[in-house]
């Protein structure tokens, strides 16, 4: 469990330093998969597959926000292989000039040390 919780910490530690695209090549499995709650605007597809999609999906996302405040909570950890993660965020679209706040839990599921699956899981409104 100490793995667990340490990388859980790793992440969430990336996450609050504004390093959700640089650590993925460190902690993710090269053919990690993550699944959105919807598809996003702009993209084709809820699952992206591989450490290039994840990090293109992220990276696209910060393209289109500028983000105002980023909280990361957690890890919450449910051995042997997974833990959670708290996000709640302001930003605002870029195109639009529209401010949100969003809050969202992300599960993570852990093999070999490395992240190999991301769920994200909104709160309806």
């Amino acid at each position: 469990m100490e793995d667990l919780v340490r990388l859980g910490q790793e992440f969430v530690q990336a996450m609050r330093n504004g390093r959700g695209i640089v650590h993925v090549d460190d902690i993710y499995a090269e053919s990690a998969e993550s699944v959105e709650t919807v598809v996003p605007p702009g993209r084709d597809v809820r699952i992206a597959k591989g450490r290039s999609a994840i990090k293109a999906k992220r990276a696209d996302w910060v393209a289109a926000h500028d983000i105002l405040k980023l909280e990361a909570d957690g890890p919450f950890v449910h051995p042997p292989n997974r833990f959670a993660v708290r996000f709640q965020v302001e930003v605002t679209q870029k195109a639009t000039g529209r401010q949100m706040t969003m809050g969202e839990i992300a599960v993570y599921t852990v093999e070999d040390g490395k992240i190999v699956r991301e769920e994200f899981f909104m709160s309806p409104r």
